[in-house]
């Protein structure tokens, strides 16, 4: 997934179906490497948006008080 592609709901949606994969026992041992490695470069790019947006409604907030 390109970062100029992100969307968070997305990366959730994709992660869940690694871990449904993985759980159910359809990912093969030779693809759980590569599954895992795909989701924890979702979990990344999920814990940066949520710190881009605690960030920007922290500046909100703090714009307010002024």
């Amino acid at each position: 997934m390109k970062k100029e592609e992100f969307s968070y709901d997305k990366a959730m949606a994709e992660m869940e179906k690694i871990v449904q994969k993985i759980e159910s026992g359809e990912c093969k041992i030779d693809e759980l490497t590569a599954e895992v490695k795909k989701a924890v470069e979702l979990i990344a790019l999920c814990r940066k948006k949520l710190q881009d947006v605690d960030n920007d409604v922290n500046k909100a907030f703090g714009e307010i008080d002024g």
